[in-house]
């Protein structure tokens, strides 16, 4: 009997200690919990507060070069002619999508026109008076109710197009109609990039292909790393000289003989453990001059790149997911909360740091964002999530205009032929 009670008292100590928060056994496990919520925090999109730099310094922009283009396989698109008379002028109207994500779809600008997609994966080629030229769909029924995504570059009179639904197509700019469509294995979710006879783009699986123009066959490819996550950013890639270097969604960045389909080298910028614990990892695009490769993330890593080796030449802590311009011998961006940066290219220094946000209310700066920016030979134009276009100097950086565009958030802001193009839900506006 006395057995009997001391087996009961020793099971029941057990159970009192285990349910008592003050015991070890409790404790351990709390500190264990809080342990895992301090690695959530930290694999968090960090988050920096900026000091501004030198903001009343100017920018020497006597030897400013202009450039007129809208597509550049090294996508550096610098400076472009744009008299700023922001005079809205003409109106491209489509199917509006259903989701915000669409304002990130770039159209095709042509001298004559554009050429863009509505919600049911229509393409339509508008004249410069907003007429419609031609639409086609070659979509089912079915494939139209997912609402596909395309990506779009011209190659003479040729727009070679992918999409979200795993389908590739070479279509006739002058009438719309089909030379060919094929399937690929997955979804693409990148840039276009064209050379030659060939064409290239990234899936979701993080495949790089190379396809014939002639007829969509694939040449090569090259697998990367896969990722647990599907991010709704496009992978960006670029062509110099004999490489395709291109940006996976999981920041490595891979450079490949363009006729063998060979590495040449690969850079992984981050941990693929902490890219697959969050579902907020956002890259630049890349951008080159040639020489290096520049590009910026959310985690608070602006990098400049060596084309030749992938060896890193220097980090700056700038938290931004816009793709940078380079202006001569240097970098303009902006970061993610409204400071506009001056980079020296050469060694990462930050010359000038100047806060765009600065006059606006604190409430106001917590609901905002940049959404991508355009540079003219004297302007800033900075899209914004709120819907409106933020005018400054781009020798001071002073805010001189703000332009209400929509209530909603808008695209970036092209420019070509001295023409301004900002998109809105189901319209792409025009301005002189």
């Amino acid at each position: 009997m006395i057995k009997v009670f001391l087996i009961l008292l020793f099971l029941f100590s057990l159970t009192s200690c285990s349910l008592n928060e003050n015991s070890k056994i409790w404790n351990s496990k709390k500190k264990n919990l809080s342990k895992n919520k301090n690695i959530e925090i930290i694999l968090d999109e960090k988050k920096l507060s900026y000091d501004e730099l030198n903001p009343n310094i100017k920018l020497d922009l006597s030897k400013i070069k202009i450039q007129n283009k809208i597509t550049d396989n090294l996508n550096d698109f610098g400076t472009q002619g744009y008299s700023g008379k922001l005079k809205k002028i003409k109106n491209f109207n489509f199917s509006k999508f259903d989701f915000e994500n669409s304002i990130k779809n770039k159209p095709v600008f042509l001298n004559n026109g554009i050429i863009l997609f509505d919600n049911k994966g229509s393409i339509i080629r508008f004249d410069n008076n907003a007429k419609i030229i031609w639409k086609k769909n070659f979509y089912s029924k079915s494939e139209k109710k997912n609402n596909p995504q395309l990506s779009f570059l011209v190659n003479g009179n040729k727009l070679v197009a992918i999409d979200s639904l795993s389908n590739l197509f070479l279509i006739n700019i002058e009438n719309g109609n089909l030379f060919w469509s094929k399937k690929n294995d997955y979804p693409f979710n990148s840039e276009i990039k064209i050379l030659k006879d060939k064409f290239f783009a990234i899936d979701l699986k993080n495949v790089l292909k190379c396809f014939y123009l002639s007829d969509g066959k694939e040449c090569w490819r090259v697998e990367t790393d896969k990722t647990f996550t599907v991010s709704n950013e496009k992978n960006s890639l670029l062509i110099l000289e004999n490489l395709v270097i291109f940006i996976n969604n999981l920041g490595d960045i891979t450079a490949v003989d363009i006729l063998s389909g060979n590495i040449i080298w690969q850079l992984p910028t981050q941990s693929s453990d902490i890219i697959n614990s969050t579902y907020n990892f956002k890259n630049s695009k890349l951008v080159s001059d040639g020489k290096n490769i520049y590009f910026s993330n959310n985690f608070n890593e602006f990098y400049s790149i060596d084309t030749k080796n992938g060896s890193i030449n220097w980090v700056n802590n700038i938290n931004s997911t816009l793709t940078p311009i380079l202006i001569n011998d240097l970098i303009v961006t902006i970061s993610d909360n409204g400071f506009l940066f001056v980079i020296d290219k050469k060694n990462g220094n930050i010359i000038k740091i100047k806060n765009i946000y600065k006059n606006f209310k604190d409430i106001d700066k917590k609901k905002i964002r940049p959404n991508g920016f355009s540079i003219s030979q004297d302007k800033i134009y900075i899209s914004n999530t709120n819907g409106k276009l933020i005018i400054a100097e781009l020798d001071t950086g002073n805010v001189v205009k703000i332009e209400k565009i929509s209530r909603n958030i808008i695209s970036k802001p092209f420019i070509y032929n001295n023409n301004l193009f900002v998109i809105k839900n189901g319209t792409v506006v025009k301005y002189e």
